[in-house]
């Protein structure tokens, strides 16, 4: 058991308190029969013969037991399970037959994600059925990539669904699918671009590449070299930071539309690797962050 206690009651915390209802759109008997064989398991209510009859009892005809309940009965033992066992249940709970909208499957895994990091695993998506996700977990060990936690956090509130679908979807694609995490990086760009001007309600262009909208965002925030005030060295270095966002837009573009997801290759493209994949999401996500918090600051 690598997941600990400690990271499996932080999951069950945070699903008790955002109110989630871990067995979706089905009642929590027909959510457990998809993982369990609840005639084989024991009651704790003499009144019925095995655990299926104590669950509609408790959760259904009385709604006695709390909601976090399952984390806590000995007879699925969540908090000492395999890690497999464990990861299975969090898998279903974000599934398309129990989690009919996709964004709140993909919010769930950033959630799950957040905890599971500690321990080095993490779920991602894996396949589609009726073009909705299908999820998995993996060991992907300690390492990540670079301003991944710092865009995680300063774009929650941007927008919470999408934006965490892209980052859980980038992040993952580093290691098994760089091109992916490439295209997934370039988008997330766009995406916090975007969010900016809308927010600052400036209109723009819906056909603009990712240099012209930072171009625009940056003019908007008044981050050109020319809206640098400060001078001597200071703002010679200040100046040259800010000429240098045109030249890691155009980089991320470039790596798009070079090796990512999104345009066709020709037979025998040999791609990049995860570190290049981490060059350019790390680039993305630290340009992504500085854009939103000089936003914010700029508000105020």
């Amino acid at each position: 058991m690598q997941i600990t206690q400690i990271t499996r009651r932080d999951i069950a915390d945070a699903l008790l308190a955002s109110d989630v209802d871990w067995s979706g759109r089905l009642d929590e008997h027909a959510f457990l029969s998809r993982l369990f064989d609840l005639s084989s398991l024991p009651t704790t209510d003499r009144r019925f013969p095995d655990a299926a009859g104590d669950i509609w009892q408790h959760r259904v005809n009385n709604l006695d037991w709390q909601n976090d309940w399952i984390f806590y009965d000995n007879r699925f033992n969540l908090m000492g399970c395999d890690d497999e066992v464990f990861l299975q249940f969090l898998c279903e709970t974000i599934h398309p037959a129990v989690r009919l909208d996709p964004a709140k499957a993909y919010e769930l895994a950033d959630l799950y994600n957040r905890y599971l990091q500690n321990d080095g695993f993490q779920i991602v998506e894996t396949s589609r059925i009726s073009n909705k996700p299908v999820f998995a977990a993996r060991f992907v060990g300690f390492s990540s990539a670079p301003g991944i936690t710092a865009a995680r956090d300063a774009l929650a509130a941007t927008d919470p669904g999408y934006t965490a679908q892209q980052i859980t979807r980038m992040e993952a694609a580093v290691y098994n699918d760089p091109a992916l995490a490439i295209g997934t990086a370039k988008e997330l760009l766009e995406t916090t671009c975007k969010t900016i001007l809308q927010e600052r309600r400036i209109s723009f262009d819906e056909g603009l590449d990712l240099p012209q909208l930072v171009k625009l965002v940056a003019k908007t925030l008044e981050l050109t070299p020319a809206d640098v005030a400060e001078a001597g060295a200071v703002g010679d270095t200040l100046r040259r930071l800010l000429s240098n966002l045109g030249s890691v837009t155009y980089g991320i573009a470039e790596l798009r539309n070079l090796h990512g997801t999104g345009h066709g290759k020709a037979a025998g493209n040999r791609g990049l690797s995860t570190r290049h994949a981490k060059l350019a999401v790390g680039a993305a996500a630290t340009l992504a962050v500085f854009l939103v918090e000089s936003h914010r600051e700029h508000r105020r």
